[in-house]
């Protein structure tokens, strides 16, 4: 998606690690002009997918989740990293590793959210190592749930999520694919 390249390119900040700083537009401060636009090119992407929720992870995944709920017409569930006094039982929970912040979470969905006929499509802001993705795909697979497909603003090609994502025979759509970081300058891969 070129509007979203134009974008990582002009605000984006590589930092040491393979880390991409987005925090102007994605994951501190949100841009919903930029968030709507993401979301009616991933509902666009998943039209014909039959989704009836969609899954992610709190918090960054957050906003583009609810806007491509808001253009598909369908829920949004994100699980939680945090223990609440209102989330307590009845949790479907995954272990999570947080590559940025250099921490496990479990994360938590209420099971009234989620039956068998469910067909889901999991969104995340970024698909680097896939351990957000592997956490909600374990969800599913727990809820017995389908997974028609997942959707990243940003995958780290180079990183091995996305072959994780590709190798359980599942759709991806990925709406900037980064080959790899030089002279802290992104590559975009040519697809």
């Amino acid at each position: 998606m070129k509007l979203l390249e134009d974008r990582i390119r002009q605000d984006g900040t590589v930092l040491p690690g393979n880390v991409l700083k987005v925090d102007n537009f994605l994951n501190h401060q949100v841009d919903p002009q930029l968030m709507d636009q993401l979301g009616a090119e991933f509902a666009r992407r998943f039209a014909d997918a039959g989704i009836t929720k969609i899954l992610t992870v709190e918090s960054s995944g957050i906003a583009p989740a609810v806007m491509t709920g808001l253009h598909l017409n369908v829920p949004v569930i994100f699980a939680r990293k945090h223990k609440s006094l209102t989330l307590t039982d009845h949790l479907y929970t995954a272990k999570v590793f947080s590559y940025t912040k250099q921490v496990n979470n479990d994360i938590s969905i209420d099971r009234r959210f989620l039956s068998p006929e469910d067909r889901v499509l999991i969104i995340d802001d970024f698909l680097a190592n896939g351990q957000a993705v592997q956490g909600l795909l374990d969800i599913a697979r727990t809820a017995q749930i389908e997974v028609a497909g997942v959707g990243v603003v940003i995958e780290k090609r180079f990183q091995k999520g996305h072959k994780l994502v590709v190798d359980a025979g599942i759709q991806l759509e990925a709406l900037a694919s980064i080959a790899a970081f030089e002279d802290n300058t992104v590559i975009f891969a040519e697809d």
